[in-house]
């Protein structure tokens, strides 16, 4: 389906005045970092080797999961948005970006790692800021590197907010439970 609103290829457009070579590896790199949520599902897998950010490492990979399902399997198919380069007939892009091959809304990068930063946020600031800047910083990339329609990047932050909302009560739900029948014993 090709749909956008009127100043999202003018808004692309304009990301292309600022490329540099060097501003273009940097953006390659950063996009590169959010491909499939690898980077995310590393952090969480990280997490839950010690015993005191388990929890963290936890519901970071539910929240995901979860996150993957509505964003990726739902939403993606059922919108089935074509590529922002597509519409406008764009192909200068930087060397060594992978062009993705499924639909444009919502964006998988911007989902994946807005969910992760919120859950990390939850739990730790000292981690979760940095990791909200990268996951910025990933969404901005995707825009820079004409993948996604800004739409696709603020369904993706929207997605991504509700998502580990929706995760972190059900966590801190389950994490009462336990904590109240250990009580008990």
């Amino acid at each position: 389906m090709t749909w956008s609103l009127s100043w999202e290829i003018p808004f692309l457009d304009y990301l292309q005045t600022i490329r540099n070579p060097i501003l273009d590896r940097i953006m390659v790199v950063i996009s590169t970092l959010g491909n499939a949520g690898i980077f995310w599902i590393i952090l969480a897998l990280i997490l839950l080797i010690p015993k005191k950010t388990r929890w963290m490492g936890l519901e970071t990979i539910a929240a995901m999961l979860f996150t993957f399902i509505i964003g990726n399997l739902i939403m993606k198919n059922a919108f089935n948005r074509t590529r922002p380069w597509v519409v406008s007939g764009f192909t200068d892009f930087p060397a060594g970006l992978k062009l993705p091959g499924d639909a444009s809304f919502p964006s998988g990068h911007t989902m994946n790692g807005v969910t992760a930063a919120m859950i990390l946020l939850f739990y730790d600031r000292r981690i979760g800021i940095p990791a909200a800047i990268l996951a910025l910083a990933i969404a901005f990339s995707r825009m820079y590197n004409y993948c996604h329609f800004p739409t696709d990047i603020i369904g993706g932050i929207a997605i991504g907010i509700l998502s580990s909302v929706c995760m972190h009560f059900i966590f801190r739900y389950w994490q009462n439970k336990i904590q109240a029948k250990h009580t008990e014993a």
